[in-house]
């Protein structure tokens, strides 16, 4: 393949595209990239070679995991994470980092290098078009043609991540853009996030509804929190004493030893959470999509008019509405809107006064471990990890019922302590651990992953190991797809067929790239290798070996079986 013209600026006054992205990058704050190198972009990252003090590329072993790391930097700073791949199976590779951010909501942006532009639309080498491709997958898309545009779109591409509902932003660059000489030009201005508030009378009838309820409930969580924010939503159900759930893999948005704490509402959700939100006769959704997980499948909340009055803010208008009708919907950043709820206070005692107790008691039964088959008692273990972990640890997971025992029984305890994705993605955890201690190098950073989960990510231990990222990496071997292996017994009872797996010795994998490796298969045995873990100094692993019966904390297989068998009249 011919390589491009190496082209340099000639005097002060002249720069190249490459440079152009770099300054950017810098100027929007920029401080760390995600990438696996390509020929496509190799003008970026020769202008990063001059940059080193003050933007780190982080190399990794596939662009998947690179897209997922810029994705949980943007989870947990609110600050677009940036990655950069190549043109065509990098892209491709790249775009589940994509999707997860945009069902998630998490500003990021994606860069790819292109075909030169006298190549395009011939299928050259590698080519697609990334408007097609990733039209329904991100906030916006675009290609930049004329290296004098570079700060426009790179101003536009920042302000549009983190505006109204976050998302991801995908930009292609053509490798010959890229390369172009042009005038030097000042970066844009650093981009402000644009966000509504709610209206003095949307507030007043807020107000107004919670003065007339004699049920209500709170659901928060979604993206577009702070810790301010969620001070002042604590402040909020303080002052109202108001019982609160967390939607689906938001559970770090309010500190879950709180009194006035009810539990997740997700997937699995406590049977007595699901019932007192139905019977609710004001629900309070702050944040969330009430999207299928946090809704039960769509079952929790009737279609389109709910039987409860529902108040629901989202930061982008065209989420209110989309599946349910509400009283008052309110289009408002997260830190807007909490700052007003601070404020409100009630002018009486409330009615409800004892039902945040009485919710908080229901969860702390629902999170009590329970026997499950095999040497390995995972709820035990949650509880062990909630005992000796700092409240600041962030603990990720991909998916999987594994993540069930860590949803039910773990407690977040500070912000952005979870990394997960809502949109289901297996693999997340392990890339979403490194980018986190790459960014929190002083916090205890813990990746949960099922062995199938761990298995599409366990190249990036190489990346833990290159750049001194100590990940403890936590693996719940059970020898197959557990999840799909659950479905299929739901409904093809006894067929087991297509979700079976020969896994590796997960801690001789670990010891093979220079990490600490061990395995447990007792319970007993979890808390010395956890500190044996911990005090290596090095990316670690735990394997857990646990039965293959060991479906979710309420079930195991073989009773998920008979049900259905019982359901067929087998």
């Amino acid at each position: 393949m011919p390589q491009p013209n190496v082209l340099t600026p000639s005097s002060s006054d002249t720069t190249t595209g490459a440079r152009l992205i770099v300054d950017a990058l810098l100027g929007h704050g920029v401080d760390r990239v995600f990438c696996v190198p390509g020929e496509s972009f190799l003008a970026v990252l020769d202008s990063l070679h001059d940059e080193t003090e003050r933007i780190q590329t982080v190399v990794c072993r596939h662009e998947a995991a690179a897209a997922n790391m810029a994705e949980a930097v943007g989870k947990l700073t609110g600050r677009p994470g940036v990655a950069i791949v190549t043109r065509g199976p990098g892209a491709t590779h790249a775009s589940i980092g994509v999707h997860t951010a945009f069902q998630d909501s998490t500003p990021m942006i994606l860069l790819i290098g292109q075909v030169a532009r006298e190549h395009l639309d011939r299928e050259a080498f590698q080519e697609i078009d990334y408007r097609r491709m990733f039209g329904q997958m991100a906030k916006w898309v675009a290609q930049i043609d004329d290296a004098r545009r570079i700060p426009e779109y790179l101003s536009h591409a920042f302000h549009t991540a983190t505006s109204g509902r976050p998302g991801p932003v995908v930009l292609a660059l053509p490798e010959d853009v890229l390369s172009d000489i042009c005038p030097a030009q000042p970066p844009a201005p650093p981009y402000q996030r644009v966000a509504a508030s709610p209206s003095r009378a949307q507030m007043e009838r807020l107000h107004a509804l919670l003065e007339a309820a004699q049920r209500p409930f709170v659901i928060a969580g979604g993206s577009g929190w702070t810790p301010a924010a969620c001070a002042n939503l604590t402040r909020f159900i303080e002052n109202w004493r108001l019982p609160i759930g967390l939607a689906f893999r938001y559970q770090d948005t309010l500190d879950n030893e709180h009194p006035n704490y009810a539990g997740d509402v997700g997937l699995g959700v406590n049977p007595a959470l699901a019932q007192r939100i139905r019977s609710a006769d004001l629900l309070l959704a702050f944040g969330p999509r009430l999207g299928e997980a946090t809704t039960g499948g769509y079952t929790l909340l009737d279609i389109p008019k709910t039987k409860q009055t529902l108040v629901h803010v989202h930061q982008g208008a065209e989420e209110l509405g989309r599946v349910y009708a509400p009283e008052l919907p309110i289009v408002s950043g997260m830190p807007e809107l909490a700052e007003l709820l601070a404020e409100l206070q009630p002018s009486k005692e409330p009615v409800w006064s004892g039902s945040a107790a009485e919710a908080h008691s229901a969860y702390l039964e629902w999170r009590k471990p329970r026997p499950m088959p095999g040497d390995i008692q995972l709820g035990e273990i949650m509880q062990q990890l909630r005992a000796r972990l700092p409240e600041d640890a962030i603990v990720t997971n991909g998916a999987g019922n594994y993540a069930t025992w860590l949803h039910r029984h773990f407690s977040y305890r500070h912000f952005r302590s979870q990394l997960a994705p809502t949109s289901g993605a297996m693999g997340y955890g392990v890339p979403a651990a490194i980018a986190a201690k790459s960014l929190y190098p002083q916090r205890t950073v813990v990746a949960f992953a099922g062995d199938g989960c761990f298995m599409m990510a366990a190249q990036e231990l190489a990346t833990a190991m290159q750049y001194g990222l100590a990940v403890l990496f936590i693996v719940v071997n059970n020898g197959h797809y557990g999840t799909i292996r659950m479905h299929q017994e739901r409904t093809y009872p006894g067929r087991v067929h297509g979700t079976g797996l020969t896994n590796p010795d997960f801690a001789a994998f670990a010891r093979a790239f220079g990490a600490h490796g061990e395995t447990v298969e007792r319970t007993a045995d979890f808390l010395p290798a956890l500190e044996r873990a911990l005090g290596s100094g090095l990316p670690a692993l735990l394997e857990l070996r646990v039965p293959q019966d060991a479906s979710t904390p309420a079930a195991t297989l073989g009773q998920l079986r008979e049900q259905a068998l019982k359901a067929r009249g087998g």
